[in-house]
């Protein structure tokens, strides 16, 4: 069977011993090998928080409390700021 892709170079600096290690204990035949469980392993990566984000996202679009207005927000966070300042002030004294 023909291949189906072609062989590219990768520059690894460092993950380069990670992959020579991998190869030389036998748990992988090639390097070709390791880098393609990389990937596979990046892929769910990946997929696990498009996944965990997409259920935020629905729990607060769902979310039956009212909305703050942007403003409110800032608002309420530039008062928490000012009073963390002022107690790290306080302790400074």
């Amino acid at each position: 069977m023909p291949r189906t892709n072609r062989p590219i170079s990768v520059t690894l600096g460092e993950l380069q011993r990670g992959v020579e290690t991998r190869v030389k204990s036998g748990a992988y035949a090639s390097a070709s090998e390791v880098m393609r469980a990389a990937l596979r392993a990046l892929d769910r990566e990946e997929a696990a928080v498009d996944d965990w984000l997409r259920h935020k996202v629905d729990e607060a679009l769902a979310d039956p409390s009212p909305n703050v207005p942007a403003r409110e927000v800032f608002k309420r966070l530039k008062a928490h700021h000012a009073r963390r300042v002022k107690a790290r002030q306080r302790e400074k004294t």
